[in-house]
């Protein structure tokens, strides 16, 4: 699970936004489009109807890609604070 500070209850729309955008590299409005598709796949998070983690395992799922219980696991532990992204 995400860290707390990253829950939809624990954040307004403006703050999912942001964390978003940063997790992406999207700065300054230096994008210039070409992630416009994957920031589109984040929009139920930053709407608040979908958690952080609920959207990437979405997104893993959907390239047949999904880490099992261990190693999602190891990879909190290995980084706790960091952004789920």
């Amino acid at each position: 699970m995400a860290s707390e500070k990253y829950l939809i209850r624990n954040t307004t729309e403006e703050e999912r936004r942001k964390i978003v955008q940063e997790s992406l590299g999207i700065t300054d409005g230096l994008c210039d489009g070409c992630m416009q598709g994957i920031i589109d796949r984040y929009d139920a998070y930053i709407y608040g109807k979908m958690e952080l983690d609920e959207v990437n395992a979405s997104f893993h799922k959907a390239y047949g890609y999904e880490r099992d219980d261990a190693k999602r696991e190891e990879d909190e532990m290995r980084s706790p604070d960091s952004c789920a992204m």
